[in-house]
């Protein structure tokens, strides 16, 4: 089954330098193609080559641009993924195209008088194979080719009846054009390649972070439950011996680890709303941050300090800054974030609209970027009084704890728009 084929808006950020950096090494290859085929139909090609030439060297043309099209697809790839290496099945072909291709230019100049047309045919000729041989071999290696490309040709470009200047000027001209093609592409592929690593470190650091806060919440537990779970070990074993020995302090004991559970199921409870909570003016901040280091352009609109807001409504607000944030990024293709806190009709209203929306690619009440906040809730307790979790479901169960609503769908000129409303008076937003 055949993946569909993504239009240019369909595309990630990434997935659009990936197809760029590709397009351009295809057009050169094939503009090489199409200008060696325009020269090989002058005039004294037609009327002074030998048929057989004339026929044949526009089909190793064609062949050529073919075969090193297949060629560079692969060292492309293989440039990409440092340690691989193309067999000689994937090479020998297009080699060997291009060999014929330029031995028919060097035949056809040697039996018409093309004048100044060899350098640029020569060129046309090898560029297609040469666009993907810069990137199979290490730099030095490349280097040395071309200077050996340069002394075959300075061998039999005198063959074609040129005096020794034309024939230097032509092999210069040559390889200036095939070592500006090596410097083109590879540097092209370079960048693509620190593109990607950008983009791996980039995931690697987000699954760093997320490892580093479970370590740190696991230790939190570990402190609070290893201890206490220790001493209501020893103070069940303590009451049970003294319940066999039928002695009252017993009850005591029991009465002890009653209240040591207690207390550990609130210190836990602790632990888990300081790792769940969100704090807005935090939130706000961090999502500016992420967004920016992401290429997004983000402004924020929020009075401040000015909007007095208690705790539990600003986490409600920060989870709903931090769940449409994510997925932006993971969802969207934007290139422009909104986010605004403001009061209006004696509602405090936080809204957050980003272009690049993706149609069909989110879940929940809309489609787009922030339309895949439609995933289910973890439906943990974090204290807030609401069994929130995340996606919309989740969202909605942390505003209704205080009051407030949530609205999700397409915005003006293809955004999508998230609205979060808490009633004044419900709030408390203090003046």
């Amino acid at each position: 089954m055949k993946r569909p084929v993504k239009s240019w808006n369909g595309r990630s950020g990434l997935a659009k330098v990936d197809l760029y950096t590709r397009v351009t090494a295809y057009m050169l290859l094939w503009a090489a193609v199409l200008v060696l085929g325009l020269l090989l139909l002058i005039r004294p090609i037609r009327h002074e080559a030998p048929l057989l030439l004339v026929v044949v060297a526009p089909l190793l043309n064609l062949a050529n641009g073919v075969l090193c099209h297949r060629f560079l697809h692969r060292a492309m790839d293989a440039y990409l993924r440092p340690g691989t290496v193309l067999p000689p099945r994937e090479v020998l072909p297009a080699a060997a195209v291009t060999a014929a291709t330029a031995t028919a230019v060097l035949l056809e100049a040697a039996t018409a008088d093309v004048a100044g047309a060899l350098p640029g045919m020569l060129g046309a000729a090898l560029v297609p194979f040469l666009a993907g041989h810069c990137l199979i071999l290490p730099r030095r290696t490349v280097a040395v080719h071309q200077a050996l490309l340069a002394g075959v040709l300075l061998v039999f470009v005198p063959l074609t009846e040129r005096d020794t200047a034309q024939g230097v000027t032509t092999v210069l001209s040559v390889v200036f054009i095939t070592g500006w093609l090596a410097v083109t592409v590879r540097l092209s592929l370079w960048v693509l390649g620190v593109v990607f690593e950008l983009r791996e470190a980039r995931d690697v650091q987000a699954r760093l972070a997320v490892a580093e806060e479970r370590l740190r919440f696991g230790r939190d537990l570990h402190d609070i439950l290893g201890r206490n779970l220790s001493v209501i070990a020893l103070k069940s074993e303590l009451a049970v011996q003294l319940a066999r020995r039928e002695r009252p302090e017993a009850v005591d004991q029991m009465i002890e680890v009653q209240r040591i559970a207690q207390e550990s199921q609130r210190e836990v409870r602790d632990v888990v709303r300081g790792y769940r909570e969100a704090d807005l003016r935090v939130e706000l901040e961090g999502a500016r941050g992420v967004l920016d280091a992401a290429g997004i352009d983000c402004s924020v609109a929020s009075p401040g300090p000015a909007l007095d807001l208690p705790a539990e409504v600003q986490a409600a607000l920060g989870w709903v800054v931090r769940e449409t944030t994510t997925n932006v990024l993971r969802h969207g293709d934007a290139r422009r974030c909104a986010i605004a806190v403001r009061e209006e009709e004696g509602t405090v209203l936080l809204t957050v609209e980003n272009d690049g929306v993706r149609t069909g690619a989110g879940g929940g009440d809309g489609s787009g970027a922030a339309g895949s906040l439609g995933g289910g809730g973890d439906g943990g307790d974090d204290g807030s009084g609401a069994g929130a979790g995340t996606g919309l479901v989740g969202l909605r169960e942390r505003l209704a704890a205080v009051g407030g609503t949530l609205d999700a769908g397409p915005g003006d000129d293809g955004t999508f728009l998230v609205t979060a409303r808490i009633p004044v008076a419900r709030a408390g937003v203090g003046r």
